[in-house]
This record gives structure tokens, sequence and C-alpha cells, in this order.
């Protein structure tokens, strides 16, 4: 049966509808596949990204966590300022030094801090009211192609590299001084035994006039006094203490308050003697190590003339030579009147006393006697609040010690042995 003409043209053009309609459809699902597809990359493309973003932040964490870590285990203060010059952070040193909280400093300009620093000082390295000695450094701190971006601030506690250049510079003042008295000593010593010899012919030749023999015996004693003096000059400039042996420590440091119990009797003085039991014994000439204690016990009690504490103590401590030997520290504190800052630098010379009557001697003698122990003393002290001596021993024999400076330079003399001051005619500088 044939279809008219109408109906064959509607059954073609919905053929070819449906011939379209599956080309479109066709079309459609190649793009929903590559879309599909893409997506799927993109999927893991975008996972491999932000896999890659977070092994990204992690190391930045880690950097950071590393710098902060580094920045705040620094013994120098550290503070980061911005290009306005405003505190952005610091860490945990500043806070020791400068005692106050990093919260305090963070927001505040840098140039206050440093001008707050800078008061009251006019020379580098500053002294802080804490003693601490600091060195500024400061910083600009600019990105890749060169702007400023901040300011990095750097405080340095220079303490104890000032400590050891005064010590270098005391002992180098010390031996040239040591040279210098050694030779007058000696140059001195010789014309005095003549004194002496014609003023003890003349109190022979006088014996039957009283009245002038009394003159030779004044000239007598004056000469023995010059003795004296010339003999303590020799003990600093030539200080014996080859009888080192192994000496008790408890015993020692007993025997010494003994010898100053005259001296403590008048005042009331609390006596605290701390002695580690690792220590039981110190290798030092026992002799010459009494007369540095009970020298600086009895300056203590000087120190304290209406009474205080006295703490003499002795500890394990670091080697006082750049060497792992073990060494031990003896310390002489007191709760007396301490020591002027701009005079500690120089109680250790001779002749230098702040004293009505004294000769400025004592503790140039103990410091002779401790640097011919192969140690080292040192002095920590504020004004009203009281002093300590820390002497610093090698535990044990020194081998191949050098002999100091100025003992070798005089080793080769021979000297007439004379009376040691006696430990109360030492005295301290306060």
């Amino acid at each position: 049966m044939t279809l008219p003409n109408a109906d064959h043209s509607k059954h073609d053009l919905l053929t070819r509808a449906f011939q379209n309609f599956d080309q479109a459809a066709t079309v459609l699902q190649q793009s929903y596949d590559a879309l599909t597809t893409r997506l799927q990359q993109m999927d893991l493309e975008l996972a491999q990204t932000n896999a890659s973003l977070r092994e990204h932040l992690r190391e930045t964490e880690e950097m950071r966590a590393h710098v902060t870590a580094v920045l705040e285990s620094l013994d120098t203060g550290v503070i980061v300022a911005d290009s306005q010059g405003l505190v952005l952070r610091c860490n945990h040193s500043i806070e020791g030094l400068l005692n106050i909280p990093s919260a305090q400093l963070q927001g505040r300009r840098a140039a206050e801090i440093l001008e707050d620093l800078r008061k009251d000082h006019g020379e580098y390295p500053l002294i802080l009211p804490s003693g601490v000695v600091i060195a500024l450094s400061e910083t600009d701190l600019t990105d890749a192609s060169g702007a400023l971006i901040g300011k990095l601030v750097l405080i340095h506690d220079v303490t104890r590299i000032r400590q050891l250049e005064d010590r270098l510079q005391r002992r180098n003042r010390l031996e040239a001084m040591g040279r210098m008295v050694g030779c007058i000593a000696h140059e001195i010593r010789n014309p005095l035994g003549s004194v002496e010899l014609f003023a003890s012919l003349l109190r022979k030749d006088l014996r039957d006039q009283p009245q002038l023999k009394t003159y030779a015996e004044h000239i007598s004693m004056a000469v023995q006094s010059m003795d004296r003096l010339l003999s303590n000059l020799l003990v600093y400039t030539r200080p014996d203490c080859s009888k080192a042996a192994w000496q008790e420590t408890g015993l020692l440091i007993r025997e010494v308050l003994t010898l100053a119990s005259h001296a403590m009797a008048p005042a009331s003085i609390e006596v605290c003697c701390q002695v580690d039991p690792r220590i039981p014994e110190l290798w030092c000439d026992g002799g010459k190590m009494k007369q540095v204690l009970l020298n600086l016990v009895l300056n203590a009690v000087q120190a304290m003339p209406v009474g205080g504490k006295l703490t003499i103590a002795a500890t394990a401590a670091a080697s006082p030579a750049m060497s792992d030997a073990p060494a031990v520290q003896l310390t002489v504190s007191d709760t007396g009147t301490g020591i002027p800052p701009e005079v500690q630098s120089r109680i250790f010379d001779p002749f230098f006393t702040t004293k009505d009557q004294g000769t400025g001697l004592g503790l140039a003698i103990v410091h002779a006697l401790v640097e011919a122990h192969q140690g080292r003393i040192d002095v920590e002290s504020r004004v009203g609040r009281g002093t300590s001596f820390v002497i610093t021993l090698p535990r044990g024999p020194v081998q191949n010690a050098s002999m100091p400076l100025r003992t070798a330079e005089l080793a080769g003399r021979s000297v007439t042995p004379g009376r040691f001051l006696s430990a109360t005619e030492e005295e301290r500088y306060e």
C-alpha cells in the first residue's frame, strides 16, 4: 500500500530527526565522556596539587618551628621590627637581658627601646642595672629586590668576654708591677741590711747612754718594719707554693676559722661552712692556702662591722684553664658593705687601698699565691649587698705547669728570707 506524499514526507522528516538526534546524542555522549575524563584528570591533578601544598605547608611549618627553636635557643637577644620600626617579634633571651616581657616589647618602636638602653651610658659596651654587660648591633632587612622591609637588632651578652678581658689586663698589669716591685725590693734591701748592722753596733756603743741608745733602737725598729714590708713584696713577686700536697678540705677551713675567731668575737657574725662531699681534699700548699683564706675571712669580717653572715664553701667547678681537667672552687662570701664597681678592677693591685691604715699588699699577695697554685681568683660584689671572692684551683697536681713570668725573672736571684706579715696585718679594699 502506497503512502500519500504528505505522509511520506513526514516519515522522512521524522527519520532524519531521529538520525540527527542519534548523532547529537552520540556527540553529547562523547563530550560527556571527554568531560568525565577531564574531570578525573583534574581531580587527580588537584589531589596532587593538594598533596604538594600540604607537603610544602608541612615543610614551611617545620622550617618555621626550626627557625623559632633556633631563635629561642640563642643567647643573643633578637628584636625584629617592620619597615616602620615597630617590633614584630623578639626571642626569649631579650626578656632575660632587659627584664621586660616580650609582650610589652611587641608593637613598640625599636628606636625607643634602644634609647632606653642607652640612657645614662655614654660609652659601649653598656652595663645594665642587673650588672650584665651588653653590646648592640643593628642590621637592615631587605627583600630580594633590595627594598627595606624591616630592621634586625641584636643584643649580645658580653659579660663573660669582658671578664676575660679584664682578667687578662689585670694579669699583664700585675706582672709588670711585679717586675718593678721585685727590682725595687732587692735594691732597697741591700743598703737596709747595712743600716741595721750599723744600728746594732751603735746600740752596743751606747750601752752607757740610755737616751742615745733609744734613738738607735728606733732606727732598728724602723728598719725591721721596712724589712717586713719588703718581705711581703717578695712574697708577691716570688710566691713559693712548692710544698703542695693533699689537704683535708674541712680541716683546712676549720683551722682558718679558728685563727680568725678572735676577729669575729666582737661582732655578731654568723658563720656558714659548706663543703661538697665530692671535695674531701684539696691539692695545695696548706700554709699558703690558709694565708689566702684567712686574709679573705678577716677582710669579710671587717666589711661587716655591725654583724652579718660569713660563708665559706668548697664546690666542684669547671677547669680554670682551657682543658677538661676537673677543678674546685673555694668561695668566701659576706653580707657586708660591698666594693664599689669603680675600684673592683684595681683591688688586686699592690699598694692600692681605700683604708686609712693599710699597705695595699693584702689582696695583691692573695692574687699572687692563687696564681702560684695555677688557679685564679675572681670577685663578685654589689654595694650594700656583700662580696664574694671565688678561688678556682685545679683538682690535682698540674703537670708541666709554666712558671709565672715574675717568678721566672726573679728565680735566679738570692733572696734573704724575711718575715711574712701576720694575717691581721692584711687588709681588704672596701
